[in-house]
C-alpha cells in the first residue's frame, strides 16, 4: 500500500475510533434516574443500579424508605422516575391517583416471610403452625420486632400470617413496630429484640441474625413486588429501565440477594 493509501487507512480508523469514544460517552450524559424502592431492596436495588450504569452509562440514585411513606412522598410531588413497591396495595393507591404509567406496570419479584433471632440466640429452629406459641422466646418481657401493621408491607403480611395461624391476640402487645422492615431487621441484629419478621432477602443481607423458621406461604397474602414508570418521569430512559428490570441479567442480581424473579 502506498503512503496516500496508509493515510487514508488511519484517518478511517481515527473517525471510527471517534464516533466509537462518541457513541460511549453519550449515554452518560443522560439525565441521572431516581428511583423509589421498597427499603428491603436495598442491595439488589444498588446492585441492579451499577449494572445499569455499567450498561448504559447512566447513573441510578436510589432512594429507600417503606413502600408506604415513598407512595405518600409521590402523592405529595416527590420527583421520581420509577417506584417499586413491596405491595400492590401501595402501587394500586398511586395507580388509582394517575400517578404511575400502568401501561409500564408489572410484578417483577416475589420473596418469604421467615422468623428471625439474633444470631447467638439460642433459639432452635421450629415450624410455624397454628397455634405456634412464641411466648416463652420472648421472656418475661421481650417484644417482637414488625414493621408497621397498618402500613407498611411486611409487616401487613406478618400480622396476616399470625392472625391465619391463631397467634396474633397472644403477640399483639409484645409487638415492637419499627418505620420499616430494615429498622426491626435492625432491632434483632442488635440483640434488642429476640425475635422478628422480616422478607427471607432481608435475612440473607443481614449476618447478625439466623432464621428459626419460615412462614407456609398460604398464611398470608402472596409477597409481590410490582414496578412502574412514575407518569410525571420526564426521563426518557425511565420505561426502558422498568423493561430491563425484568431481563434475564437483572434477574440474576436479584436471586443473588434472595428475590424470586417473576
Amino acid at each position: 500500500m502506498n503512503r496516500r493509501g496508509v493515510l487514508r487507512l488511519l484517518g478511517t480508523c481515527a473517525l471510527l475510533f471517534a464516533a466509537g469514544v462518541h457513541a460511549q460517552a453519550e449515554p452518560a450524559s443522560a439525565p441521572p434516574l431516581t428511583v423509589f424502592a421498597a427499603a428491603s431492596l436495598k442491595e439488589a436495588m444498588d446492585d441492579a443500579g451499577a449494572a445499569w450504569q455499567r450498561r448504559s452509562g447512566q447513573r441510578v440514585r436510589n432512594a429507600y424508605a417503606a413502600s408506604s411513606a415513598l407512595a405518600r412522598q409521590l402523592a405529595q410531588g416527590a420527583p421520581a422516575d420509577v417506584f417499586v413497591s413491596a405491595d400492590g396495595d401501595w402501587m394500586d393507591w398511586l395507580q388509582q391517583r394517575g400517578l404511575v404509567d400502568a401501561r409500564s406496570r408489572r410484578d417483577l419479584l416475589g420473596n418469604a416471610l421467615v422468623l428471625v433471632a439474633p444470631k447467638d440466640s439460642p433459639a432452635r429452629p421450629l415450624a410455624l403452625d397454628r397455634g405456634t406459641d412464641l411466648l416463652p422466646l420472648l421472656g418475661g418481657d421481650g417484644r417482637i420486632a414488625l414493621a408497621l401493621t397498618a402500613s407498611v408491607p411486611a409487616g401487613k403480611y406478618a400480622k396476616a400470617a399470625f392472625e391465619s395461624l391463631g397467634m396474633w391476640s397472644a403477640l399483639r402487645g409484645r409487638a415492637a413496630e419499627a418505620e420499616n422492615v430494615r429498622a426491626a431487621l435492625l432491632l434483632v441484629a442488635r440483640g434488642e429484640a429476640p425475635l422478628g419478621v422480616v422478607y427471607a432477602s432481608d435475612a440473607l443481607a443481614e449476618p447478625r441474625v439466623r432464621v428459626l423458621a419460615a412462614f407456609p406461604a398460604g398464611s398470608h397474602p402472596p409477597i409481590a413486588y410490582p414496578v412502574a414508570r412514575i407518569a410525571s418521569s420526564r426521563n426518557p430512559r425511565a420505561a426502558a429501565f422498568v423493561r430491563w428490570l425484568a431481563t434475564p441479567e437483572a434477574a440474576a442480581i436479584f436471586r443473588r440477594h434472595g428475590f424470586e424473579p417473576r
